[in-house]
């Protein structure tokens, strides 16, 4: 079922899981990072206003630091976090500087979006970056500050929230999968679009087995469910397809939409 074409200017969240930004090795990817960048950059050209939500610094620490499986203890994960930011950042400054983008770091906590003064300075933060029409913000939890027992969990649920907090026209999800598929372990033909998030849907959420990423297809409905009361919708969409976000602009049918 196709979707309409995107004409009109639009704002999108995307998401970006450290499954598609990193090689079978656990590695940053760095040709997956130039295709995303060139398609984002193109989308921002075209008038469209974009926030990115970037996973990889602890898989970028993890390769730095040798680590093959994601550490569970939290001083572990905030050194990855800590030693794999900058070289994610760097990655990302580079690639858009070549499409002559500027990018803006901005990491966030449970904390700040549940303070409403906080909250409300990165709204405005955002909004003005935003406006700029030369910048792409790249947003990540602060893993090196959060509290475990306060912590997204995973960037699905944060840029749901970011998504609420921009008033965001859309909400895409790039991950390795190629979206909410028929049965609960994943297999069988992928659900094009969801209209309503019921018992059925929940019960197809499966779990992750990726050593690099914490999010599922759980976490993933969670987030809709909280973007799709909020009048967005959601897609997820394998981010290794070729021009996955351009032809989700030209309304080409890829992945699950969950419908506002």
């Amino acid at each position: 079922m196709p979707t309409k074409t995107t004409k009109k200017p639009q704002r999108w969240v995307i998401k970006l899981g450290t499954g598609i930004l990193s090689d079978s090795k656990g590695q940053l990817d760095l040709l997956q990072f130039q295709n995303l960048v060139r398609q984002v950059s193109t989308l921002v050209k075209r008038g469209h206003e974009i926030i990115l939500v970037s996973s990889g610094a602890v898989g970028a620490g993890m390769g730095i630091l040798k680590m093959k499986m994601r550490p569970t203890r939290m001083r572990e994960l905030r050194a990855c976090a800590a030693i794999g930011q900058p070289q994610l950042m760097h990655i990302y400054e580079e690639h858009f500087n070549r499409h002559k983008l500027h990018v803006a770091q901005m990491l966030l906590t449970y904390l700040d979006l549940d303070s409403r003064s906080l909250y409300a300075n990165a709204q405005k933060t955002l909004g003005y970056l935003l406006a700029l029409k030369n910048c792409v913000p790249i947003i990540n939890e602060n893993d090196v500050v959060s509290h475990q027992e306060l912590k997204f969990g995973d960037n699905d649920q944060l840029s749901a929230h970011v998504a609420v907090m921009v008033e965001a026209d859309r909400l895409i999800i790039l991950s390795n999968i190629n979206g909410l598929a028929e049965h609960s372990d994943g297999t069988g033909k992928v659900l094009p679009l969801v209209e309503t998030i019921d018992a059925k849907i929940e019960a197809l959420a499966g779990v992750t087995l990726s050593q690099t990423s914490v999010g599922g297809m759980i976490s993933k409905i969670k987030a809709a469910k909280l973007t799709t009361s909020r009048g967005i919708t959601m897609q997820i969409a394998n981010g290794r397809t070729p021009n996955v976000l351009l032809k989700i602009c030209q309304g080409q049918q890829i992945g699950t939409i969950f419908q506002a």
